[in-house]
């Protein structure tokens, strides 16, 4: 998305500009059923259609980077632009809603830029799906060793999942650098790593310089809005 070009260090964030290496390879349609969580947070507007993925935490919430609900300026968008379509697959998807209200980081802005260390958002969506979530792992200072994994929607394949589960990465201060690299249209979407047998998501999708990505921990902040005692929350 364009906001990000307003981001600091540039030669690392630019998630515009087409990706040099590797994009994420397409997930068998046959896989799908396991990530239905997962979709694209698709956005609408006057001669202007965007998407970024996002992912089920609640039957009614969606967590994304807080980049994809900012206009072309920075401003942030009505929520009613706002779509999500869970586990998106070439037309079938397995439910969808409406946006009806979000939140952002608080530190996510400063003004028309963006902190990529909190570009972390969460949409409220119209009606709860029948999509089961997927659960939080641990915060920052509980951060796991690899391999991590990648997933989402991309710009090459914007009608099907893309995954790697095989992702090198470490903490780079406040931030998650994944040796796996992304696309415009993967913002938003979950790091993972795999727990007794369990995948749980460890941080957001935020940016790439095309060779390594940047992805967003989740925090308390997140964990805080999460209804408390349910099955998807550790």
């Amino acid at each position: 998305m364009r906001l990000l070009l307003a981001l600091p260090h540039l030669a690392l964030l630019l998630l515009a500009l087409p990706a040099a290496a590797a994009d994420l390879p397409p997930l068998p349609p046959e896989d799908h059923a396991q990530w239905q969580a997962i979709g694209r947070v698709n956005t609408k507007g006057y001669n202007r259609r965007g998407m970024c993925s996002g992912t089920l935490v609640a039957p009614d919430l969606v967590l994304t980077a807080a980049h994809c609900v900012a206009g072309a300026e920075g401003d942030p968008l009505r929520p009613e632009r706002l779509h999500f379509v869970a586990g998106w697959l070439g037309g079938d998807y397995a439910d969808h809603a409406a946006v009806a209200s979000y939140e952002v980081h608080p530190q996510a802005y400063a003004g028309h830029r963006i902190d990529i260390e909190h570009d972390l958002a969460l949409l409220t969506l119209a009606q709860p799906l029948e999509v089961t979530p997927l659960t939080l792992g641990g915060t920052l200072g509980d951060a796991p060793a690899p391999p991590f994994a990648v997933i989402g929607y991309h710009d090459l394949r914007p009608n099907r999942l893309s995954a790697r589960f095989d992702c090198g990465g470490a903490l780079d201060h406040a931030l998650l650098r994944l040796s796996c690299p992304v696309r415009h249209g993967n913002s938003g979407g979950p790091v993972l790593t795999q727990t007794d047998g369990n995948w749980r998501i460890i941080g957001v999708v935020s940016a790439t310089n095309a060779q390594t990505s940047l992805a967003v921990p989740v925090d308390r902040w997140l964990r805080d809005r999460l209804p408390h005692g349910a099955l998807y929350t550790p």
